[in-house]
Order: C-alpha cells, then structure tokens, then sequence
C-alpha cells in the first residue's frame, strides 16, 4: 500500500527554540494513524506543516503527491481538517455552515448539495439542518465539523483532538462515525488525543513523540509489548515519563515570551 503522507527528517525551529526535531514517518493509503504525545511534544506544530500553516525549517514533506511548501492549494484540496477548537458559526444554520464550506472549496451547486443531504444523514443531523449551531450541543457540533471537514471529498482527514470535553456517549458515537468512513469511504484519518483508549481502539499506526523527536512507533501490541506494559496508557506513560507537563506552549508563543523578557 502507497504512503499518503511522507515526512522526511522535518525539523521546525523559532530561533533557538527547536519545537520539532528531525521528524520521519509515513501514514498508508486507507489507515487511521495516531499521533500522540504530552503536552508541549511538538504534535501540533507538526500538524500545522502538514497542513500547509507552518513551513519547516528543513526537512521534507508530501501530501497526497504534493509539497505543502509549494503546492498549497492542491494540498489543501487533499486534506479536511477538524481543530480541537470549535470553529462552526454559531449564528448560522448547520446547512449553511456546510454550504460556504463547498463555496470555498469550489465544489459545484449540484454536486455540493447532494453531499451535504449524504453527509448530514451519515452524521445524523438531517433532522437539525436549518436549526442555528448555537442550539446544538458540542458533540452535534463535533458532528457537523467532521461532515462539513468531508464535503470536498478529501483524501486524508486530520483529527485534532476532536473529543476533548465530550461525554463517553457521545466519544462513543463519534469514533464509530469516523470508522464507518474510514473503511467505507477509505479516507485516510490522522488523529490527536489524550484519551489513550480512543488511540487503543481506532488507530492501525501509533506514533509516540516527545520533546520534538518520535521515541515509538508501531501498533497499539507493539507498544505495549515493547514496553512490557498492560494497557496503552500506561506503554505512553513508559515512553513519556509520569511528570506532569505544562500546558503546550507553541513555537510562535516562545518568540513572544522570549521577547517580552528580551524587552524587561
């Protein structure tokens, strides 16, 4: 199976600050693979090079064939994204979230609006669609996020930590959403999460970094094989250490710390 997603010795720094270090991996056509690590290990700068918001410092990137650096336009075309902050409009209505969606994508009227009716039903909001966001709860918003992610038919979808502050329930049901796509649609999933369970359960590839370098990869097996641990909780916290980390601070919110003391 082809590799989607190649990562050759990527390194992003912000002056004397190394945020990701000599990264490589690769992610298969069709496969959900987990991306996981503490707060502060280099997870989202990385997401952000992937996805065309960040370029790295050296190092090489491919998307679906193409150059993030480059090819801007066509990367953003292969990929839907859901960011761990929402990012619907709550003053609009769920179909018309889709619909600017496809406008900016370029989707045609006819094509756009057949999808938007799939992908409302897949994820179950049919019956919401002319309701306002602001009345839907945050797993509905979830929901039409990940729809909406999916309008442009993309190859890969990034999952950026797309459960957090969801109830089991509705984690549940989100999970098997993204699954049902996966093996029938074969998109490519690229995930985020604090919930090792969630990583244990969907992900065929789990890659583990830290302080900017990837210290593991393999299945969820592997790593707890390797490891000599019981549960994946408790194989990432053999890699990671049990410290507790500081909230992550980006590359870009270390130039402002490092200037405002610079200035004192």
């Amino acid at each position: 199976m082809a590799a989607i997603i190649r990562v050759e010795g990527i390194t992003k720094k912000f002056h004397d600050f190394t945020a990701v270090d000599h990264v490589s991996f690769e992610v298969e056509k069709g496969e959900i693979f987990a991306f996981l690590g503490p707060n502060g290990a280099g997870k989202t700068t990385t997401i952000k090079m992937l996805t065309t918001l960040l370029h790295p410092t050296s190092g090489t990137i491919e998307i679906n064939g193409h150059n993030p650096v480059t090819e801007q336009n066509e990367v953003r075309k292969s990929f839907g994204i859901v960011f761990q902050d929402p990012s619907v409009d709550d003053e609009l209505m769920a179909w018309e979230n889709m619909e600017i969606h496809g406008i900016l994508y370029g989707v045609p009227k006819k094509l756009r609006r057949e999808r938007i009716d799939q992908l409302l039903e897949i994820v179950e909001l049919t019956d919401r669609r002319r309701n306002l966001l602001k009345e839907f709860s945050g797993g509905m918003k979830r929901r039409l996020e990940i729809a909406r992610g999916l309008l442009h038919h993309p190859k890969i979808l990034f999952l950026d930590e797309p459960t957090i502050g969801l109830d089991p329930q509705t984690r549940n049901h989100l999970w098997a959403y993204v699954e049902k796509l996966n093996k029938e649609e074969g998109i490519t999933v690229f995930l985020t999460t604090h919930y090792m369970e969630e990583a244990d359960r969907v992900a065929d590839t789990i890659a583990v970094i830290d302080h900017g370098k990837i210290i593991e990869r393999g299945t969820s097996q592997t790593l707890k094989e390797r490891t000599k641990t019981e549960n994946l909780e408790a194989a990432f916290l053999a890699l990671t250490g049990h410290a507790i980390r500081e909230e992550q601070v980006s590359g870009i919110d270390h130039l402002r710390m490092r200037h405002r003391l610079w200035h004192r």
